[in-house]
């Protein structure tokens, strides 16, 4: 399912539904996620400022995909993007 997100408080919601369908409390997904509960909280409530490395592991450890959804590439562009 793909939901469009325009905010921190919209992909913490997410997270949070994730996480309860999963029927993971935020302890858990901290341990798995390998970050604090803090974090965790911090995160499903929207703080706008959370480190996006945590917050991409939070989101991997609930098995939730992020893709950027880019406009058509100029030329330039393509090569920025191989690594």
């Amino acid at each position: 399912m793909f939901v469009p997100v325009n905010n921190s408080e919209a992909i913490g919601r997410c997270a949070k539904a994730v996480r309860k369908l999963q029927h993971i409390d935020q302890s858990t997904l901290a341990a798995f996620a390998d970050c604090g509960i803090t974090f965790v909280s911090q995160f499903e409530n929207g703080k706008p400022t959370v480190q996006l490395e945590k917050v991409l592991q939070v989101l991997d450890a609930l098995g939730i995909k992020v893709y950027l959804d880019m406009p058509e590439q100029p030329e330039e562009l393509g090569s920025e993007l191989k690594s």
